[in-house]
């Protein structure tokens, strides 16, 4: 399972670049990964279906309990087969219908493939939950393909929120459920239910994020607004895969939670109403396309009150409904899909004929749409006489005669826009427009015809049927009248009876309404949906109004304020100890305080933005001092570093702005609650530190890593934390720090900046020197700064120094296994180096010194990290697990290293592309006239 996860991911990144080569036959190649997830999940079938299941898991974390658990049972095998099954006839199908975009659209095709079948074999709570989101993104791109149209953002958007939104609300359902139950593992919860009032709450929390999901009502209009997608991904996403998730979850968790007091009520009001309603709304759509829409609406409806039941029959009737649904849904959407593609039109009232035009097409879709209206001895028939059966006898269901009522009704509905569909879509004499189309290739109609044709060869062979659909539906006890069996035949029964009448009073209903049959607007929820978007945003207009003022002042004032009276008030309240600290270590501590403190102050006082830059900067080296005399070497060489890296950035981003602070003289009253907002956070922040240490009560955990050092093959604790106890933090740390570049960057290139920022090159790069060239000064960007500013002397000096500050730097990343260095100081190092190179020789001389763009170095560093964590999994280990490792070279003997040490390599270089991104994006020309010399460095070759 985790094999065939990831073969979805890897295929679907790489097939963007494969469609070059391959062309259309990328379609094929694509629809290869789910056909093999449906010849694997066959060759478990066997013993899934007799009661077993088949598990995975992925340790990930495991003192965190991060795992990522998988088991196929029945339920996740028929939605395995249907979400593969579909998938690889739909991507086959697109080869013939999609005509541009097609690497792209394969590839989320692909991945969304590969997140539906991670959601239906997840056994773990926050795992399925991830593969939810994941489907939603891809949803999201599929439905706004590149964003070209307004009308794809909006039904994007729309999708995407709604969806979201019950999400989130699920999410909480989850934590609730799984803190109820002591574990998160879904098959432990359908083994030892949790009952209480937390259970209640997160019942009603998850059939919410369902209800989302399966677009019921009224959470229901964004699937008809998906409908602008193409046609291949309503077939898929939003008929019979995305959209089932709602229903798979459902039943999922009914076993377990069917008891509950709101869950029943829920899905059987919910469902049920859905599926009149939606069914009804069907009968006034003119497109073919939305009254398929809405009437998988009420078909989802149908499916969450079945599969949500809590019954052995309800269950049974849900599980061979999923199945004819997803045959004859995605066959009908894909025959729209072609009648649109041949004709150009998927207007009822524009189509005419089809029939005698298309007899192939035909015949595919009028028994996919027999299959929908119940006929025998189509699955869809198996399917509905289920249904009846399960309400009529009214197994575990109170007020069963109700449930059944409306199933009646809603059937009926179904029949009449089931003909509506084949009627308008076929039926009449050809028009011209229609008399002129081209008829489909064979190709172009086969995967429509196969699902269609399942339809059939699932209800003739029901028995077959039957194993699949028993094998989850026995998770329930029979009902009083014994268990019910799948059959086209059960003698002249009531429920019979109801089956021949929905198709009698269906018939008629289409007759009566034939051509333009009167009925009845229902209230619209996309009309509702725009007005509460629109509201929110004017309510979020008013708020920031009032809160977003534009003075940082003002949002700092109100941040310290609440960090003081929420968790300052939680202290005082608690009144604890502050025990009795030792004043001091050292007689050079109150020297390096007083220093500090009088920096601090004297930073509030200056009026000038430099001063106040190189005082706050003297703080952070006093703060390093006290590092170095509480024997802490590491730490102060990192604060060093970081303080000399940021007041040279500091200062590069302070020679566009002006020398002193504003003019504008602040009131009084303002300046006193500064005043005491700062102070109060100042004390808040000490107290906090004296309770801290004078709660501790077990030993501290550095000696646990002190004496675990040895098994990194470590002399220096701090690294091998870094890179090895605690890799997981630097991973997401250096991400973090990359994203924050990027950020940086893209702010400061925005309306147009990137060519004032960067001159002629690309992102992340600088104009470079050609040493060949006689006709150019023999120091690179000579005429970037007027020649008085130019210091010969020390610009030798630095070409002669840089070597030796690189090699520094290469000492300090290798030696940080055994004394004070590592990654993150020598990549400090070396991005001083280009610094330096950049200050005295201006861009076109940093560009001689890092030929590689910025983003290259950085992206590779980010990579290299990650690679070096993941690797171990190849060989039976855990992530960002570390082996010391011994070589004897011929000449240099034994030599034992860490594997950890090329984490710290990757590190080093994400550090040092960063700083060179903030170069490129803050390293604007050193000269007074900037744009003067802007202009000029945009000739300069690159």
């Amino acid at each position: 399972m985790l094999f065939l996860l990831a073969a979805h991911a890897g295929v679907a990144v790489a097939i963007a670049w494969w469609q070059r080569r391959l062309g259309r036959a990328v379609w094929v190649v694509a629809a290869l990964v789910p056909l093999a997830a449906v010849v694997w999940a066959g060759t478990r079938a066997a013993g899934v279906l007799e009661g077993g299941d088949h598990r995975e898991s992925l340790s990930w974390a495991p003192s965190l309990g991060l795992t990522i658990d998988l088991r196929l049972d029945a339920l996740s095998l028929l939605m395995l087969w249907i979400v593969a099954g579909v998938g690889a006839l739909v991507l086959l199908y697109c080869r013939y219908y999609i005509e541009r975009d097609a690497g792209r659209q394969a590839s989320l095709l692909l991945a969304f493939a590969g997140a539906m079948a991670g959601l239906v074999l997840a056994d773990n709570l926050f795992v399925l939950y991830v593969f939810w989101e994941l489907t939603t993104i891809a949803s999201f791109l599929l439905i706004e393909r590149r964003g070209e149209q307004a009308e794809e953002r909006r039904a994007a958007r729309q999708a995407l929120l709604v969806t979201t939104a019950g999400g989130l609300v699920m999410l909480l359902g989850f934590v609730m459920l799984g803190q109820a139950a002591g574990t998160y593992r879904v098959s432990a919860i359908l083994d030892a239910p949790p009952r209480g009032g937390t259970v209640t709450a997160a019942v009603v929390l998850i059939l919410v994020g369902a209800f989302a999901k399966s677009a019921q009502m009224p959470l229901h209009g964004w699937l008809p607004a998906a409908m602008v997608a193409p046609t291949p991904i309503s077939a898929y996403l939003h008929a019979a895969a995305m959209v089932k998730a709602g229903v798979y979850l459902a039943a999922r968790l009914a076993p377990a939670l069917a008891e509950v007091a709101p869950w029943r009520p829920m899905v059987l009001g919910v469902g049920l109403t859905t599926m009149v309603l939606a069914a009804w709304r069907a009968l006034r759509a003119t497109d073919l396309k939305l009254l398929l829409a809405y009437g998988t609406i009420s078909e989802l409806g149908l499916l969450t009150a079945l599969m949500g039941a809590g019954t052995r029959t309800a269950a049974l009737a849900g599980t061979v409904m999923l199945l004819a649904h997803a045959a004859f849904k995605a066959a009908l959407f894909l025959s729209v899909g072609i009648l649109d593609h041949q004709t150009g039109t998927r207007d009822i009232r524009d189509l005419s004929g089809v029939g005698r035009r298309m007899p192939v097409l035909c015949g595919v879709a009028v028994l996919a749409a027999a299959s929908m209206a119940g006929l025998p001895p189509l699955v869809g028939f198996v399917g509905k006489e289920a249904a009846l059966e399960a309400f009529w006898a009214g197994d575990g269901i109170d007020g069963h005669v109700l449930p059944t009522v409306v199933l009646v009704i809603g059937s009926v509905l179904t029949v009449a826009y089931a003909a509506r569909f084949a009627s308008g879509a076929f039926g009449g004499r050809p028009n011209e427009a229609v008399d002129t189309a081209e008829r489909p290739a064979p190709g172009f109609v086969a995967p429509a015809a196969v699902l269609s044709g399942a339809g059939l060869a699932l209800g003739l062979g029901h028995a077959a049927t039957a194993a699949v659909a028993t094998a989850y539906a026995d998770v329930y006890p029979p009902g009083p009248h014994g268990p019910y069996e799948l059959s086209l035949w059960h003698g002249f029964t009531p429920v019979l009876g109801l089956s021949a009448l929905t198709l009698v009073l269906g018939g008629l209903l289409h007759l009566k309404g034939r051509g333009a049959w009167p009925v009845p607007r229902m209230p619209d929820a996309q009309h509702a949906f725009d007005r509460a978007t629109a509201a929110l945003e004017r309510l979020a207009t008013v708020v920031t109004r009032h809160t977003q003022v534009g003075s940082l002042p003002v949002y700092l004032t109100v941040l310290l304020t609440t960090l003081v009276a929420v968790p300052g008030a939680a202290l005082a309240a608690a009144a604890p100890s502050l025990g009795s600290p030792q004043m001091w270590w050292s007689p050079v501590e109150p020297l390096l305080a007083v220093v500090v403190l009088a920096a601090a102050a004297a930073v509030v006082a200056t009026r000038h933005r430099l001063t106040g830059v190189l005082l706050a900067g003297a703080v952070g080296y006093g703060v390093a001092a006290v590092f170095v005399v509480r024997g802490a070497p590491d730490l102060a060489l990192t604060q060093f570093l970081v303080e000399t890296m940021t007041l040279v950035m500091v200062v590069l981003v302070l020679r566009r702005m002006p020398p002193r602070f504003g003019t504008g003289r602040t009131a009084p009253r303002a300046r006193l609650v500064r005043a005491a907002a700062a102070g109060a956070v100042g004390v808040l922040v000490t107290c906090f530190a004296l309770v801290a240490s004078a709660a501790r009560t077990s030993p501290a955990v550095s000696s646990e890593y002190a004496g675990r050092a040895a098994e990194a093959g470590a002399k220096n604790i701090v690294n091998a934390i870094i890179v090895d106890f605690r890799a997981l933090d630097t991973v997401g740390e250096i991400a973090v720090l990359l994203v924050a570049a990027i950020g940086v960057t893209s702010l400061v290139r925005v309306n147009g900046g990137e060519r004032r920022a960067t001159g002629a090159g690309p992102a992340g790069t600088f104009p470079t020197a050609h040493w060949d060239e006689p006709t150019r000064p023999w120091l690179p960007g000579a005429d970037e700064r007027p020649g008085g500013e130019r210091s010969v002397l020390l610009e030798v000096a630095t070409r002669l120094l840089f070597p030796s500050i690189l090699l520094l730097s290469l000492f300090l990343l290798f030696s940080g296994h055994y004394r004070p260095g590592g990654g993150f100081s020598g990549g400090l190092v070396a991005s001083l180096a280009f610094v330096l190179r950049y200050l005295v020789g201006g861009r076109a001389d940093l560009g001689a010194a890092a030929r590689v763009p910025a983003s290259v170095v950085a992206g590779t560093g980010l990579l290299l990290a990650a690679a070096v964590g993941l690797l171990p999994l190849a060989f039976g280990g855990v992530p960002l697990q570390s082996t010391v490792v011994t070589v004897h070279p011929p000449v240099l003997g034994a030599v034992e290293f860490a594997t950890s040490l090329f984490f710290d390599v990757g590190v080093y270089l994400l550090v040092v592309g960063v700083v060179l991104l903030l170069l490129s994006a803050v390293g604007v020309s050193l000269g007074e006239d900037g744009a003067r010399a802007d202009r000029e460095t945009e000739g300069a070759p690159r």
